[in-house]
């Protein structure tokens, strides 16, 4: 049966990256909402780009929809430590797929919330409704609570940053470079830098964006590390 998909992000992304430093951010994207209630947790980093010496980039995959074996076997076969931002409504019809990502590969599931709203609409309790909800799935599921959180479309207020902590995550995740082909259109392929996020999709063309991202990184000298083990607590 055909299954959901999330629109595309099309010029979104790349506006909210250019607005997003390349290293730990205090700036909050789109409309604020008002600071939760006192007792809250302080609100945790945002990092679009880890500031390390390291020769290593990150490869990051959204949403969960597409689950195509070929893609699956770029992970596994060359042991990409990959962060899987996922829906719990993607894998609920097929968990599977992500089963075996994990248990035979080097990838982590994290945090993107349950139905994939612009979370800057919605009030702190509307926000820890999807984060929190999105956290005790993926662990029900994983065994394994997510500790970083990409919010949907890379938009986030203080409220995202403050709820995030509350429900298990240290940092909010952007990206450095949006590398996703959708339909006919395939961005640039930039000279990647130590540090650099890199944002795909589980969608029909993953495979060969694994494929030109980690080309990218090899003509650069560098190799992908886990994401997790880079933002600190």
């Amino acid at each position: 049966m055909p299954r959901p998909r999330p629109r595309p992000r099309r010029a979104l992304h790349g506006a909210v990256a250019a607005l997003v430093p390349l290293a730990l951010l205090g700036a909050f994207g789109g409309p604020a909402h008002a600071a939760p209630e006192a007792g809250w947790p302080e609100p945790v980093p945002v990092v679009s780009r880890v500031a390390t010496t390291d020769p290593v980039v990150f490869i990051t995959v959204d949403d969960g929809w597409f689950h195509d074996p070929a893609a699956a076997k770029v992970l596994i076969d060359r042991r990409v430590p990959a962060s899987l931002f996922l829906l719990p409504g993607a894998y609920s019809y097929d968990s599977g797929y992500f089963h075996t990502l994990l248990d035979q590969g080097r990838s982590r599931v994290e945090n993107h919330t349950v139905n994939h709203p612009d979370l800057t609409t919605l009030d702190a309790a509307g926000q820890k409704a999807e984060l929190c909800g999105a956290r005790e799935r993926h662990l029900a599921e994983f065994g394994d609570g997510p500790r970083l959180l990409r919010p949907p479309y890379g938009t986030y207020d203080e409220a995202t940053r403050t709820t995030a902590r509350a429900c298990g995550a240290k940092a909010v995740v952007t990206w450095t470079y949006d590398l996703t082909t959708w339909g006919q259109w395939s961005p640039p392929t930039p000279t990647l830098q130590a540090g650099d996020i890199i944002l795909l999709h589980f969608n029909e063309t993953l495979e060969q964006d694994l494929t030109r991202a980690l080309a990218a990184a090899e003509a650069a000298g560098l190799k992908p590390a886990p994401l997790r083990e880079y933002v600190p607590e």
